[in-house]
């Protein structure tokens, strides 16, 4: 007979609740009946050893925690800012900012017992502070100038120069297989924190929205504004329906990636011709509507031109989402054959930055190997295939 697990029966339903599971999906983890389900969430049967510890690891919790005599404080919520009437967050949604929330808040205890330094940079202005000069202090605190990026992957800048100055950047677009992350659900969230600031980037959009995106939430840090957003890089016309919080952190994403003296350099027929359009807008990384946008703001075009230009750039978008459909197709048959990088897909979800401290911390003894195992999702024996990823 297999050995009980004598769990507490609230713990294990609180532990599934938090995980926003429903009954019908963790009773296929483990083959069992609701009823069943609900007898061991009240206390009047016992799962087995086995059967509890597959739903802790459905849960994304501890086994040991089932074990606690009561519920234990979780991390807090993030604010929400996302656009109105946004569907709850999955459990997808909900799995990655408890994980980014575990590693930034061991990060953040690290950094204060080494005594290291607070960032000058995070919540260094407020959102009643003009947005340009807050875009201005971003460009000139990470040395970024958009009209002369050193490659063709403004993202990639973006992020090593983030990193450098100590802001932890992640990106991923699933927990595992099974649990994707939705775009229109969640773009991004930072949590912003004088020693160990973290940004999230979902990484299921397209390069220029992640980029406007990674910048967006950068804002919310120079702002000391934790919170989720979606749909960023909005139309015009849907002002009311964001968070005062959001149109700010857009305005100063626009300013810091479309500074006024590059888009008022643009050559006057720029504004008449939508593949015009496209292409400055593909040489600065950021999307024809988000220039638009900008261009409208700052009174370049006026309002019967944007809806003109904005809807032959839809034309434009569809395009080019075709020619990326088309070459995202080729990059999964080559996967397919050869399986995606695991080590580089677990580099850019911990973030490169966190899992360099993670590695060096656990070499110089500072740390358990489970521990360490643990934060990067990473066997220990494997460490060293993921350090090689490090120097690609």
């Amino acid at each position: 007979m297999a050995e009980k697990a004598y769990i507490t029966p609230n713990v294990l339903k609180w532990a599934r609740e938090s995980a926003r599971m429903t009954e019908e999906i963790a009773c296929a983890k483990v083959s069992v009946s609701i009823e069943k389900l609900k007898e061991w969430e009240d206390g009047v049967s016992l799962p087995t050893i086995r059967q509890a510890q597959t739903l802790a690891k459905a849960y994304k919790r501890p086994f040991a925690l089932l074990f606690l005599p009561d519920v234990p404080r979780d991390f807090q919520p993030l604010q929400d800012y996302r656009k109105s009437g946004s569907k709850s967050l999955s459990t997808s949604s909900v799995f990655i900012i408890r994980e980014t929330q575990q590693k930034q808040s061991w990060i953040r205890e690290l950094y204060e017992e080494n005594k290291e330094k607070e960032l000058s940079f995070v919540g260094k202005f407020n959102i009643y502070d003009n947005p340009e000069i807050v875009a201005n202090d971003i460009l000139e605190t990470l040395n970024i100038n958009p009209s002369d990026y050193k490659t063709e992957n403004p993202i990639k800048e973006w992020i090593d120069k983030a990193e450098s100055k100590g802001v932890f950047i992640s990106r991923t677009s699933f927990i595992h297989s099974r649990l994707k992350l939705d775009s229109d659900e969640i773009q991004g969230f930072a949590i912003a924190d004088k020693y160990a600031p973290f940004v999230f980037i979902n990484s299921d959009d397209w390069n220029a929205p992640q980029l406007f995106t990674l910048v967006h939430e950068l804002a919310h840090i120079w702002i000391a504004e934790t919170g989720i957003s979606n749909e960023i890089e909005i139309n015009i016309k849907d002002k009311d329906k964001y968070h005062p919080i959001e149109l700010f952190c857009n305005e100063v994403a626009a300013s810091a990636l479309i500074p006024k003296e590059i888009i008022n350099n643009f050559d006057k027929s720029t504004f008449s011709d939508s593949k015009e359009i496209f292409k400055y807008a593909k040489n600065l990384g950021v999307s024809s509507f988000a220039l638009l946008v900008r261009a409208y703001n700052l009174n370049i075009i006026n309002f019967a031109t944007y809806q003109i230009l904005r809807k032959d750039a839809e034309y434009q978008f569809t395009e080019f989402l075709k020619r990326e459909a088309e070459k995202k197709a080729k990059q999964k048959e080559k996967e397919q054959k050869g399986g995606p990088n695991y080590f580089l897909l677990q580099l850019n979800r911990n973030s490169r930055l966190f899992t360099q401290t993670v590695l060096d911390t656990f070499r110089g003894g500072g740390i358990e190997p489970s521990l360490a195992s643990n934060l990067l999702n990473v066997q220990i024996n494997k460490f060293q295939k993921l350090e090689a990823q490090l120097y690609k």
